[in-house]
């Protein structure tokens, strides 16, 4: 079938569900770029190599970075909601399954109430990189610790 909006055709979805799911893909992209910027940022700080495509352990790195940034937004979020506010959004993210998906139905949730919903989320993605960036280099062996004050 053909028609104005092809990409409807043989989506068993109604309209609010495939709206709910395409602002879940939108925030989990989001997040996700915020993620890789992120990552490359803190490799740029330790001099240390680019992220690399086909590897395990960055993609893991990145992912655990995508995971803190999703789940710092909806801890400081979750502070600004008012107690009838707050059982919407359990609601809203009990309706799906497993822990990341919950998330991202809550976000969703959020981005259609709060209509600042993009602007708090530009906001703490930057507060939370620039926490992150400043945070002392631990990981970086103690050769490297000792000689960076000279």
């Amino acid at each position: 079938m053909t028609g104005p909006f092809p990409h409807q055709h043989g989506d068993p979805r109604g309209l609010q569900e495939r709206i709910d799911g395409q602002l879940q893909e939108r925030i989990e992209e989001a997040v996700e770029m915020a993620g890789l910027e992120l990552l490359v940022a803190l490799r740029k700080k330790q001099r240390r190599p680019a992220p690399e495509e086909h590897s395990a352990a960055d993609r893991q790195e990145f992912e655990a970075l995508a995971a803190d940034l999703l789940a710092s937004l909806r801890e400081v979020l979750r502070g600004e909601l008012s107690a009838a506010e707050l059982t919407a959004l359990d609601a809203a993210e009990a309706s799906a399954g497993d822990v990341r998906p919950q998330v991202l139905a809550g976000q969703a949730f959020l981005a259609k109430r709060l209509p600042d919903y993009w602007q708090r989320f530009e906001a703490h993605r930057a507060a939370h990189a620039q926490a992150r960036l400043s945070e002392t280099v631990e990981s970086a062996g103690w050769l490297r610790r000792l000689f960076a004050r000279y």
